[in-house]
């Protein structure tokens, strides 16, 4: 069976999303033709600023997924997001509510707020959030269409920092989760994949690498191998040895 992404009413074949907070367009170039992502987030301030680049560099096909970076509360994320619309972005939204200048870590509150205010008016709503249940349970009932948990403070590539509370939205959050911010390596987006993660985000990994166009790459093929290992039933763990082959059945001398 083909193995396809679903998030509202679109289908996709990567689960790689490209976070263009760096904007490159070595980097664009990259992630959609050695990676293949088929979703590229965007902020609305950019669409404003390199209009002439952005949008002219991101191949027809590839969904836009505007943030509402910026937002310190839920009014000024609804706001933005309208903006984003009539620029032409389209119906998907990444929401991101963030009044810490310090951590950048999402206002989980305010988050649900403007995804319940963004479901009304016909936005797909994406938002990123603190992986924690209870708030996550509160924006799924919201009208989300995807939960996007951090795995680490944005920007840090310190990797899966929030692993374990990441498992508990993917086994108890029926919706696509994301794993967004803080990514900073294959190996470990591979992992996410491997929990069960439906998609990874990466953005500050790849822009920083020595060499985009490989890391792009490498970012595709480790989430394409995380992904295949899930579907495939991982094998189990045992607290001590088990031979591989029976311990019976040598040859005598």
């Amino acid at each position: 069976m083909e193995d396809v992404l679903k998030i509202g009413n679109k289908e996709f074949h990567s689960r790689f999303i490209l976070g263009s907070g760096k904007f490159d367009l070595d980097l664009i170039n990259a992630a959609v033709q050695n990676a293949g992502a088929e979703i590229i987030t965007l902020a609305l301030r950019r669409v404003n600023s390199f209009t002439g680049n952005i949008l002219e560099h991101i191949p027809k096909g590839v969904t836009l997924l505007p943030n509402t970076s910026g937002a310190r509360n839920a009014e000024e994320a609804v706001k933005i997001a309208k903006l984003a619309r009539e620029a032409g972005c389209g119906e998907f939204i990444k929401i991101e509510v963030i009044h810490d200048s310090k951590y950048l870590l999402p206002d989980n509150y305010e988050t649900a707020k403007a995804c319940e205010m963004l479901a009304k008016e016909g936005f797909t709503p994406l938002p990123y959030m603190y992986p924690d249940l209870y708030a996550a349970r509160d924006m799924k009932n919201a009208g989300a269409a995807a939960i996007m948990p951090l795995a680490a403070p944005i920007g840090s590539n310190k990797g899966l920092a929030t692993k374990e509370f990441i498992r508990i939205l993917i086994e108890e959050i029926d919706l696509p989760i994301i794993v967004d911010a803080g990514i900073g390596r294959p190996s470990q987006a591979c992992e996410a994949m491997e929990m069960g993660a439906a998609a990874v985000m990466a953005n500050t990994a790849i822009a920083t690498a020595g060499n985009i166009v490989q890391m792009a790459e490498a970012f595709k093929n480790a989430i394409n191998a995380g992904r295949a290992a899930y579907l495939s039933g991982l094998g189990r763990v045992l607290d001590k040895a088990s031979a591989s082959s029976p311990l019976t059945g040598f040859i005598n001398d």
